[in-house]
């Protein structure tokens, strides 16, 4: 049974689709099954917005279909997108064409940075600390801080006590002028000369790097498995449908748990972190399906396929 807005099987088969890849595609959507509205968000970051970034609703139908999304969850999920402020639906007699609103395209590129484009690790040893006294803050604003910090690298030393490595994520503290008056913000540096306890043992206080990890190597697992197949093919090539499903969950699930990462340097991460490992294969898999997608993106799509942004050649360090 189809359960509302989430996805419960990978979409109709092809005849040019691999039965391995189509096994392993249709384990992998039943193992975690991505919300409907999550996955929209995926493909319209990694395929859409490079190219034409618009697009007919029943394009995108079409293409959530390869996904096992129902038009009605498409729908309704464009619909929710839209009202929150993501999407901009223009009708144009019956059918309507959609597009980033500029909130939206600034979200998307916040993302995109983050997501396809490898991380500066230099670190100086320098800390960002930031109080926020719990009793200066409503409770909507204590949420709302403690989940842009989290968005942007700090860990939680104790309430209302945050820090993050300086430069990781820029210097910018993430909340509305009115509530940063209320916030004092610190550099600080360790000293082992003075016997304290220093910022760096904290980490594995601040952050839940052990949850984290075990994220990490599940997706590793889940992945790692795959992609010896798409390198070597198997009774026949996984065929261009394929390769957009494979590449679409594959940044999806990419997102969902570097998104919770801090991107911690590597100074203050155990020296088997498989964040690493996770990175290094997300690059190695999409520079194998990137290409068949494309081609799968450029029939569906049609005239709305047009050539790709400049800076999508250098994702991951470079396709080509």
């Amino acid at each position: 049974m189809r359960v509302a807005n989430s996805v419960s099987d990978p979409g109709p088969r092809a005849a040019d689709d691999d039965p391995v890849v189509g096994r392993w595609i249709a384990a992998t959507i039943a193992a975690d099954p991505p919300r409907a509205r999550s996955l929209i968000v995926t493909v319209w970051g990694d395929a859409i917005a490079p190219h034409s970034g618009t697009l007919w609703l029943r394009e995108l139908i079409g293409l959530m279909a390869a996904l096992g999304v129902a038009e009605r969850s498409v729908r309704t999920s464009v619909y929710r997108l839209a009202a929150d402020g993501w999407l901009r639906g223009e009708a144009q007699g019956r059918e309507s064409r959609y597009r980033l609103t500029p909130a939206g395209a600034k979200q998307f590129a916040n993302a995109y940075r983050r997501i396809y484009f490898p991380h500066d690790d230099e670190w100086n040893g320098k800390w960002q600390v930031v109080i926020a006294p719990p009793e200066t803050l409503s409770a909507r604003e204590r949420v709302a801080l403690r989940n842009a910090f989290t968005w942007t690298g700090f860990g939680t030393l104790a309430p209302g006590l945050y820090i993050r490595p300086r430069g990781a994520h820029g210097e910018a503290i993430p909340a509305p002028i009115p509530v940063r008056r209320r916030l004092t913000v610190l550099d600080a540096r360790d000293d082992a000369a003075s016997g304290a306890a220093s910022l760096t043992a904290s980490v594995a206080q601040a952050w839940d790097l052990r949850g984290l990890a075990a994220n990490w190597r599940a997706y590793l697992g889940r992945f790692g498995r795959a992609i010896d197949h798409f390198r070597d093919g198997g009774r026949r090539n996984p065929s261009p449908r394929q390769c957009f499903v494979a590449r679409t969950l594959l940044i999806h699930a990419f997102r969902r748990v570097l998104l919770r990462d801090p991107l911690l340097p590597a100074a203050l991460l155990p020296l088997d972190w498989p964040g690493t490992a996770a990175y290094t294969l997300t690059r190695d898999f999409y520079r194998l399906v990137y290409r068949p997608a494309d081609e799968y993106l450029a029939a569906m799509l049609g005239a709305d396929f047009s050539a790709a942004s400049s800076d999508f050649a250098r994702r991951f360090g470079g396709l080509d």
